[in-house]
């Protein structure tokens, strides 16, 4: 017998087992009780950061156009992609379930997780916008204007330190308690068929939070790169001079990108790996299963708390980089500690006594359920750990890899170029070898049952998701730092000691920043790993009803089959085209934004002595429809190319297509966001006096280094994580259908080629009209 319709046979008795008894519910009220603590937390870290002082009128002033261009665009971009998420509503609601109850609850919490995604991305923007004028107060601090009191450098750095921390902990406390809100939810409301549902929960949360990242990584980046090459390069004027007409755009796209697109992005990588340890959970574990999965990621949200606080300079420390790290570590300690805790208190402490598992294989195996749970999340937060390490290394400005780079800029622009690249693909190689080392270690996990490989694998995102908190918090730090820095430029008002410590904080941020990117695409590989087995749970369940009718199927994913070859090559692929269609649009856009800028210094001359203002809003104007009207087709990519692969090649090809999109995205993303925060840096290490500092031709150089990495950390890189997720989530909605369609008395070639077809032409149309798009010149 052909091993997935032996599987097949299995799967339905050991998932129809599993029950939600009154003493798991009482637990999950808890969780859901815990999640709730963690928006209550959030509401009063934001409380303190709003207490803070908003610094001098111009200040404000400034901030202010931030924080309108900022709403204004995310509005835009909310009712953009309104229509769409209707679309996928029905869609969903046509696909196939087990009933119209799991049809309806998944529809339903399709539309919940878009919302939480979305809430979550706007309450990081919306809190960050107005936390940038309050650090670069707290830094102002440091030299206040004569006749004003002050404070030592270093206690100014530690007060604009913790403001922009404990903004980013207010996202963080608000990411983690709505994904576990959410997932709570659904399984208080659905009992043993909250797996089936949470699917939609996740690619709502997904969608959203992977428009909102091409989107704002579009308009940041958009912004970002022509304020650099018209102002910096062309015209010799500091990155945030308020002469240059980009400056606000570039501060918008900072909120839009970086804190409304990376908290909604780590909020459906929260809501995805919870969907994925639920289903195979529930196969797994029983009854423990639907309830363990939520238990860690609960102690992850009271670890967080302590992760935040515990960011708080000390005079020992060689930098704000220091305390950072000492938050990390501390919340993950104590993470593994509870988790040891919570496992040998819930588990049993032998697979028999597992409850709801009527599998053969599972109840007899050999071992203790407790120690694979706690060493399969222990590899989880290690992993975090050492994602952390190492990314610092090739990315802080103290680091060897971007002073190469640093030195390399004495020689020109490409040599600059080449050393990024360089250490881009370097640092993809270590990153991929330590997710690949820890998806193998949970895998072994499992002994010869590969549905507790699967399930140890998922309970390793989980241990991820015990960091996401104060990951979250450290990511946002990154661009409330940067808009400080900005506006203190623009106003003029922050000079001296005040302005090198948002300097410093600046170059953290950059740091912290990319560390988060490598974390949450790691994050992204176990989710999609996870997922990826429950691809193969849905294969069998489908198989299943068709085998007992037809008695042959063959749905092998053998990379020597042709087909499944091919479905391996399109997955690359489709993460190459993706990348290069975000790359392409920042490139468009920043040209159209570069002609708009020079126009303004051409035709108003009076911008360089200051008699006349610069039209900061065309810019933003040009930023927005730019990115409102690019973020369309990297979507349709995403959702349709799935599809296609799979009704045209079937459910083999197409997991050999999220297979080869898994591993070339894994690499890709580390490799965009290495370079592009070495780059950075390096264009830090210049300005601060290195190589001949700011003017230099060494400073030029990296300059246009940063400009090709800008794309690459903040658009292309970041947005693989939830394609990965989308198309794995796709693939397991409509593997029932392929298979149906395929095998059985219901297999209709002809559907399949029109469904085929029809999503094949929406790849090609979209990608067509994207490229046809020409810079605008005003």
């Amino acid at each position: 017998m052909h091993p997935e319709t032996e599987l097949a046979q299995e799967a339905p008795a050991a998932l129809a087992a599993a029950v939600l008894t009154s003493g798991n519910r009482t637990i999950v009220f808890v969780v859901a009780g815990v999640a709730l603590a963690a928006l209550v937390t959030a509401r009063l870290f934001g409380r303190q950061v709003l207490r803070a002082a908003e610094g001098t009128p111009t200040m404000r002033r400034i901030a202010a156009a931030v924080q309108e261009g900022a709403n204004a665009y995310l509005a835009r971009q909310l009712r953009t992609i309104g229509p769409f998420a209707v679309v996928v509503f029905l869609l969903l609601l046509a696909l196939p379930a087990d009933s119209w109850s799991q049809r309806a609850g998944r529809s339903l919490f399709f539309l919940v997780g878009a919302l939480f995604s979305a809430v979550t991305g706007y309450v990081g923007m919306r809190l960050a916008v107005r936390a940038n004028v309050r650090v670069a107060a707290a830094a102002r601090e440091a030299a206040p204007a004569p006749g004003e009191p002050g404070l030592e450098p270093a206690e100014a750095a530690r007060r604009a330190m913790r403001i922009a921390f404990r903004t980013g902990g207010v996202v963080g406390m608000s990411t983690v308690g709505l994904g576990l809100l959410g997932a709570a939810c659904v399984v208080l409301v659905y009992a043993a068929d909250a797996p089936k549902v949470l699917e939609g929960f996740g690619l709502g949360a997904a969608l959203i939070a992977m428009f909102m990242r091409v989107g704002g990584g579009i308009f940041t980046k958009a912004a970002d790169v022509g304020a650099d090459l018209v102002g910096k390069v062309e015209q010799g004027i500091p990155e945030d001079d308020p002469r240059n007409a980009a400056t606000i755009a570039d501060n918008v796209g900072d909120n839009v990108g970086d804190c409304a697109g990376m908290a909604a992005d780590l909020f459906e990588s929260y809501a995805v790996t919870l969907v994925a340890a639920l289903i195979l959970g529930k196969a797994a574990f029983g009854d423990h299963g639907l309830v363990f999965p939520l238990i860690v990621p609960a102690i992850g949200v009271l670890t967080a708390v302590v992760g935040i606080l515990a960011v708080a300079p000390r005079r020992s420390d060689r930098g704000g980089m220091r305390a950072v790290d000492r938050g990390f570590f501390v919340s993950a300690a104590v993470s593994l500690v509870l988790v040891a805790v919570a496992a040998f208190v819930y588990l049993p402490s032998s697979y028999a006594g597992l409850a709801g598992v009527t599998e053969p294989g599972l109840t007899a195996h050999d071992g203790d359920p407790r120690v694979l749970a706690l060493v399969a999340v222990a590899l989880g937060i290690v992993l975090a750990a050492l994602i952390q390490r190492l990314t610092g290394y090739f990315t802080e400005t103290d680091r060897r890899p971007v002073q190469d780079i640093g030195r390399s800029a004495l020689t020109g622009p490409a040599t600059v170029v080449l050393a990024g690249v360089a250490i881009g693909l370097e640092s993809a190689v270590y990153a991929a070898l330590l997710i690949a080392l820890a998806v193998y270690g949970a895998f072994l996990l499992g002994g010869a049952s590969v549905m507790l490989a699967l399930f140890a694998v998922a309970l390793a995102g989980t241990g991820l998701l015990t960091t996401v908190g104060v990951i979250v918090a450290m990511d946002t730090f990154g661009p409330v730092a940067d808009n400080a820095q900005g506006i203190a430029e623009m106003s003029g008002e922050v000079r001296g000691a005040g302005a090198q410590v948002l300097t410093e904080l600046d170059a953290v941020g950059n740091t912290t920043k990319a560390i988060t990117k490598g974390i949450a695409i790691a994050t992204a590989v176990l989710a999609a790993a996870a997922l990826f087995g429950s691809y193969r749970d849905a294969i069998a369940g489908a198989v299943a009803e068709v085998g007992a009718r037809t008695g042959e199927l063959s749905l092998s994913m053998d990379i020597s089959q042709p087909n499944n070859l091919v479905g391996l090559i399109l997955g690359a692929a489709v993460v190459f085209l993706f990348s290069g269609l975000a790359v392409n649009a920042v490139s468009r856009s920043a040209g159209s934004v570069v002609y708009e800028v020079r126009r303004q210094f051409r035709e108003h001359p009076g911008i360089m002595d200051g008699s006349e203002t610069p039209e900061y809003g065309r810019v933003v104007d040009i930023c927005t429809r730019d990115a409102l009207r690019e973020l369309a087709t990297p979507g349709l990519l995403a959702v349709t190319a799935p599809v296609a692969v799979g009704f045209a090649l079937g459910v083999g090809p197409l997991g050999a297509y999220l297979a080869g999109a898994i591993g070339t995205g894994a690499l890709m993303a580390v490799f965009l966001a290495n370079s592009g925060g070495a780059w950075d840096n390096a264009k830090k290490l210049v300005e601060d006096g290195a190589h001949g500092g700011k003017g230099s031709a060494a400073h030029e150089a990296t300059v246009i280094g940063d400009t090709v990495g800008d794309p690459f950390k903040d658009t292309a890189g970041p947005a693989i994580n939830p394609l990965l997720k989308v198309m794995n989530l796709v693939a397991l909605l409509i593997a029932p259908t392929v298979v149906r369609f395929g095998y059985g008395a219901d297999a209709d070639a002809w559907a399949r080629a029109g469904i085929a077809a029809l999503a094949l032409l929406v790849v090609v149309v979209a990608v067509y009209v994207s490229k046809r798009r020409r810079v605008a010149v005003s």
